[in-house]
């Protein structure tokens, strides 16, 4: 049977030139079609984790199981997270999501992620142990850098809601705004599955209220304002200025934060002469230095010499703290400058080291300039604000009255605090370790109210007698979200318009304080500033117009 086989072989592949050469080139063709196919189907297979498989160098998909992606800055929160998800595994549950960018390469991106996800886990743990059903499972979807391989992901989560077992109810996290951020959101919506904003503030991430219902993405809500309205609010609580006063610098790499931002700034009314152009630099990535220190060397000669006293900065904090130091280091002495930014800034803490907090001090510790922005949440904004309220009254009464008698739009938020504190702190008691907690920069609070608001959209939506409400029932249910069925968050009062946005949500103007001494400063609290210009109705009842 050999021999024959042995015969056959020869006279078909090797009995003449001619079919010795096809046979090698035959041969060579499958070896090179081998060396390139073979290769990228072993890498699709290799799994990172329960849901997760490699692509493109990096972990991508889904995961609850306590998975780091890693990154050792969140293992401690990912195990809690997986230790709740086997606590009510066999309980009527439902599952939410965030997706966010799991693998940051620096260690400013990665603090950052551990206080997202520390604010996920704080309120599906507080959830979980209130009256309130059904109760909740926490996955994290990571869809790479940028959300470049939100695409990979997307299909899963649709999957996930879905199916019977996981009902997932809503999709949350989104902290960059990009265009890749854009088509997730796009692409999870057209399939009905509920969407929450906690951190991108571009208004391209928002749908325009709308008369007749129609909407770019039915089914999403946010808890942040946008840029424009930041920048609203900002105008308003620092008092107009004129034309000649200020310039505005900004980033011309495509990028829908920045480009939202720019327009917001360059939408301010000023009167008065007309005042510098603006001023450009081009980044090469959100969190890439480059060469863009270099080309602010030039730019800031020509704020010195342009008279303007407010600089209006569109870009990500990676190039704002360069434009800071170079601003602080080669502006004219004479002149203290305004720079006032957008939400990314509350970034800025986590990227400054003791050397840079040294180039915006004075000899004497002074602070060579002043850094604003408008931030989602401030945790002293509470407090301040109430005590504030309680010195009006002393003023006007002659009698300080007690914190139970503030206004319930400043008493309200500061209680929610009080209790995410109070959360944390049993569990650090508890020995349940989720890492260090720093509420400066905004992050925690809110991907926590965002989360918490989604889990009451979840159960306002369950219908009686259901142990679940469909997705699309929760994704309407945002409509319906402002006066009694408000959430109150750790960052405000979230009422909600009909098309899904915050109704003039109160903002935390913050001041970057260099401070006196060596070592790192601080990002102190100002004031409430409001899009509209005036304080969130008490009642919180989105009015028309």
């Amino acid at each position: 049977m050999f021999g024959s086989a042995a015969d056959w072989l020869y006279a078909h592949l090797w009995a003449t030139l001619l079919k010795k050469i096809v046979t090698c080139t035959l041969a060579a063709l499958l070896g090179i079609g081998a060396y390139f196919v073979i290769p990228p189907i072993v890498e699709e297979a290799r799994t990172c984790a329960d849901g997760v498989t490699e692509s493109g160098g990096e972990c991508i998909g889904i995961n609850g199981s306590g998975y780091d992606f890693e990154v050792p800055e969140i293992a401690p929160v990912a195990a809690r997270i997986a230790e709740e998800n086997r606590r009510i595994d066999k309980q009527p549950h439902v599952t939410v999501a965030m997706m966010l960018p799991l693998q940051p390469e620096s260690k400013a991106e990665r603090r950052q992620l551990r206080s997202e996800l520390q604010g996920a886990f704080l309120a599906q743990y507080r959830a979980n142990r209130e009256p309130g059903k059904p109760v909740v499972r926490l996955v994290l979807a990571n869809p790479g850098k940028d959300y470049a391989r939100q695409d990979e992901v997307v299909p899963d989560l649709v999957g996930l809601a879905h199916s019977e077992r996981h009902k997932l109810r809503a999709v949350t996290g989104f902290n960059l705004s990009l265009d890749a951020t854009e088509e997730a959101v796009r692409g999870l919506t057209e399939q009905q599955v509920p969407v929450l904003v906690a951190r991108a503030s571009a208004g391209d991430l928002a749908n325009q209220e709308s008369k007749d219902g129609t909407y770019d993405f039915k089914g999403l809500a946010r808890i942040i304002p946008t840029n424009e309205e930041q920048a609203r609010a900002l105008a308003d609580f620092n008092g107009s200025r004129t034309d000649e006063q200020t310039v505005l610098v900004r980033d011309t790499r495509p990028d829908p934060y920045v480009r939202t931002l720019a327009r917001a700034f360059q939408g301010l009314p000023e009167e008065g002469p007309a005042g510098p152009d603006d001023m450009t630099f081009t980044s090469s990535g959100v969190t890439e230095v480059g060469d863009v220190d270099n080309q602010f060397r030039p730019t800031v000669n020509t704020i010195c010499n342009s008279g303007a006293d407010t600089v209006y900065f569109a870009g990500r904090s990676t190039h704002l703290r360069l434009f800071l130091k170079r601003l602080a280091k080669e502006a004219c002495a004479e002149r203290k400058y305004t720079v006032v930014s957008g939400s990314d800034a509350a970034s800025l803490n986590n990227r400054m080291n003791d050397e840079d907090w040294a180039e915006l001090r004075d000899s004497s510790g002074k602070p060579r300039l002043t850094v604003q922005y408008a931030a989602p949440a401030h945790p002293a904004s509470w407090r301040t604000e109430v005590q504030r309220w309680q010195d009006r009254e002393e003023k006007r009464t002659g009698s300080k009255p007690p914190e139970s008698e503030a206004p319930g739009s400043l008493r309200d938020p500061l209680g929610e605090l009080t209790r995410l504190q109070d959360t944390f702190a049993a569990l650090e008691s508890a020995g349940r370790d989720i890492g260090e907690v720093e509420l400066g920069d905004s992050r925690t609070m809110m991907v926590h109210d965002g989360v918490r608001t989604a889990i009451e959209a979840i159960r306002g939506a369950k219908p009686t007698g259901e142990a679940a409400p469909s997705a699309e029932q929760v994704g309407n249910r945002w409509a319906t979200m402002q006066s009694m069925n408000r959430v109150n968050g750790t960052s405000g009062r979230i009422c909600l318009t009909k098309a899904g946005n915050p109704y003039d949500k109160p903002l935390a103007v913050v001041e970057l304080k260099p401070g006196t001494k060596e070592g790192p400063g601080t990002l102190g609290f100002v004031g409430l500033a409001w899009p509209t210009g005036e304080p969130q109705p008490e009642d919180c009842v989105v009015r028309g117009g």
